[in-house]
Formats: C-alpha cells, sequence, structure tokens
C-alpha cells in the first residue's frame, strides 16, 4: 500500500490543522493507521493511532485531549485532526500502516512520506 500524507503547513499557536493519510495499491481498511512525527534532531515520536476493525484509538500524552485521529474507508483515508497546537507539535508528520495499531513504529509496515508542520508563537 503507498501512502501519502498531505495537509501540512505554517499555523500560529492555538490554531487548528487537518491532517490527510491517503492510500493506494491497497484497501486501508484492512490496515491499522498510525500517525508519527520528528522534529529535528529528536527522534521519531508517535502521535496517534487508530484500529482497523473496531476504530478503537490511542493517543500519546502529549497530543491527548487536543488531536484526534479518524478514518474514512471509503476514500481510503486516515485524518489527524490537530486543535489547539503549540510550538512544540512543529515536526515532519508522517503517516503509516500496519496490522495492528501500537505505539510501536516496527509495528508499522507501510510508511508515506511526510508534511511540514510549523507551529510559531
Amino acid at each position: 500500500v503507498q501512502l501519502q500524507a498531505s495537509g501540512g503547513g505554517l499555523v500560529q499557536a492555538g490554531g487548528s490543522l487537518r491532517l490527510s493519510c491517503a492510500a493506494s495499491g491497497r484497501t486501508f481498511s484492512r490496515y491499522a493507521g498510525g500517525w508519527f512525527r520528528q522534529a529535528p534532531g529528536k527522534e521519531r515520536e508517535f502521535v496517534a493511532g487508530i484500529s482497523w476493525r473496531s476504530g478503537n484509538t490511542i493517543y500519546a500524552n502529549s497530543v491527548k485531549g487536543r488531536f484526534t485521529i479518524s478514518r474514512d474507508n471509503a476514500y481510503n483515508t486516515v485524518y489527524l485532526q490537530m486543535n489547539s497546537l503549540k510550538t512544540e507539535d512543529t515536526a515532519n508528520y508522517c503517516c503509516a500502516a500496519g496490522d495492528r495499531v501500537k505505539y510501536d513504529p516496527l509495528a508499522y509496515d507501510y510508511w508515506g512520506q511526510g508534511t511540514q508542520v510549523t507551529v510559531s508563537s
């Protein structure tokens, strides 16, 4: 499955963005979806994940209550709604697909290119 993330941009602190991850090649509906981010000089970190069957979601503590992951299987797309953005959310965000929703990036088999999110103060 090929993944393409989009929707990044420059936003002021407190603002919102919605990222999209579109899948092609295979139906996304059979895979768990995940969002990860990596800031310069930092390791990649888990942001949010959603299971393929039940739609169960998991979040990193740093984004819980501010970010929402969702999916639309009819459009083969997973979304990440980001509200109340902070400067520390600045990173390159990429999406991934795997058999099960996990915090561990090793659980994901397919990765898309990232989209840059920059939050200004």
